[in-house]
C-alpha cells in the first residue's frame, strides 16, 4: 500500500512542486495551505508522515506538531528557512524527526523522508547488506562500493535493496513493480527496464554494473557468486 505524506505550507508553489515530486516516487500526498485545516484533516485520517513548514501565519509548524502529538504519534519533518538554527533546535527539541532547510533539492527531501520512514516503520529488511564489496545501508540511505560512495536516487536505492536482499533470485517485472514502486496506479513494465538501465549506469562507475543481470523472458537478478 502506498504511504501517505501530509504536506503543510502556506507557500502553494512549494506544496505543488513537492507534491508532484513525491507522487512521482509513488507516495500519496495530501496538501494543506492552512494549518488549522491540516490539524483537523490529520486527526480525522492520519498520514504516515508529515512535512510541516515552521513559519506559517496563525498556527505555526511547531504548534501544529504539538497539537497533533496530543492525539497520536506522527513522524514529522520540518521545513525551515535557511540559517534558522533556533527554529531547528526548537523543532527537534519538541520531537520532530528531522528538518530540512529551504531551498532544498528534490533528492535531498526524498532521502530525508525515506530515512525517517525507515526509522519509524518495522521492516524485515536487514539495515546493512554487503556483497562482494558493495554495501547498502538502509538506515542512512547510503550505498558504497569498496568504500566509494555511490549516489542513487530513492527509486534506484529501493531497487538495489530489493535485489540485494535476495541475491541470485530471479525477480519478474511485476514483482519488482509491486515491491519497489509505491503506487496503486498501473505502472508500465517497461518502466522497470528504464530504471534498471539507470541503476546499471550508476553502478558502472564503480565496476558493479554487471551484477544486475537480465534473465531473458523473465526479469532480472542480482548475481552473487
Amino acid at each position: 500500500m502506498s504511504q501517505v505524506i501530509a504536506l503543510v505550507d502556506d507557500d502553494r508553489n512549494i506544496l505543488t512542486s513537492v507534491s508532484i515530486a513525491l507522487q512521482q516516487e509513488g507516495f500519496v500526498t495530501r496538501v494543506y495551505a492552512d494549518s488549522q485545516v491540516a490539524l483537523k484533516a490529520i486527526g480525522d485520517n492520519p498520514p504516515d508522515l508529515g512535512v510541516f513548514d515552521i513559519k506559517m501565519p496563525g498556527m505555526d509548524g511547531m504548534e501544529l506538531l504539538r497539537r497533533v502529538r496530543e492525539s497520536f504519534s506522527l513522524p514529522v519533518i520540518f521545513l525551515t528557512s535557511k540559517d534558522d538554527e533556533l527554529d531547528e533546535a526548537l523543532g527537534l527539541a519538541m520531537g520532530a524527526d528531522d528538518y530540512i532547510s529551504k531551498p532544498f533539492s528534490r533528492d535531498e527531501l526524498l532521502a530525508r523522508i525515506e530515512s525517517v520512514l525507515r526509522r519509524v516503520s518495522p521492516s524485515d529488511t536487514k539495515e546493512v547488506i554487503e556483497i562482494n564489496g558493495l554495501r547498502i545501508d538502509s538506515a542512512s540511505i547510503r550505498v558504497t562500493a569498496k568504500n566509494t560512495p555511490v549516489r542513487l536516487g530513492p527509486l534506484e536505492f529501493r531497487l538495489l535493496r530489493h535485489f540485494m536482499t535476495q541475491p541470485n533470485r530471479v525477480h519478474t517485472r511485476d514483482e519488482i513493480i509491486d515491491r519497489v514502486w509505491r503506487s496503486k496506479e498501473y505502472v508500465d513494465p517497461r518502466a522497470v527496464d528504464v530504471q534498471i538501465r539507470r541503476l546499471r549506469r550508476m553502478l558502472e562507475h564503480v565496476g558493479y554494473a554487471e551484477c544486475i543481470q537480465t534473465v531473458r523472458g523473465i526479469g532480472y537478478r542480482f548475481a552473487h557468486q
